[in-house]
């Protein structure tokens, strides 16, 4: 299966998701990890186009997400930068294009070693409590942590 960009970009729209986890983890300098990942999740019956988006990227992981429902996960940074690169060059139609924008900041600023100091993670948790995020309460305990920590 052949994808046209303009069609991935649709598709995404309408089915992606770009997301941002910060976890803590002791190994590392700021005491938290960023997790960032773009996700794609479609029922069994349609796990070929997870293959194809896997193609068309040519990076990720197509694996069960739960149930009879698949995903495409795309978590390593050089990956996760060439998707930023082709979303920028070809951009969302949906209100998704604002969480995208956002994520390409955390992955711009991840690309620059700024989530392996204290001040660039307070910054990337900032910008992820602006997105469209699940645990919202998670990551404004890690804000007041780091900034208590001053």
């Amino acid at each position: 299966m052949d994808l046209p960009q303009d069609w991935v970009v649709g598709f995404v729209d309408g089915e992606g998701c770009f997301y941002v986890g910060i976890n803590p983890h002791p190994e590392m300098s700021t005491g938290y990890q960023v997790l960032p990942e773009f996700r794609v999740v479609q029922h069994e019956r349609d796990i070929q186009v997870l293959d194809a988006l896997k193609r068309f990227f040519r990076c990720g992981v197509v694996r069960r997400n739960h149930d009879d429902r698949y995903e495409l996960r795309i978590r390593k940074l050089s990956c996760l930068q060439d998707v930023v690169a082709f979303f920028e060059k070809h951009p969302l139609k949906t209100k998704k294009q604002v969480d995208f924008s956002k994520f390409a900041k955390v992955i711009r600023r991840m690309g620059e070693g700024r989530h392996l100091t204290k001040e660039g993670l307070i910054r990337i948790v900032e910008i992820t409590l602006s997105m469209n995020r699940a645990d919202k309460e998670k990551a404004k305990e890690i804000l007041a942590t780091l900034k208590e920590d001053g």
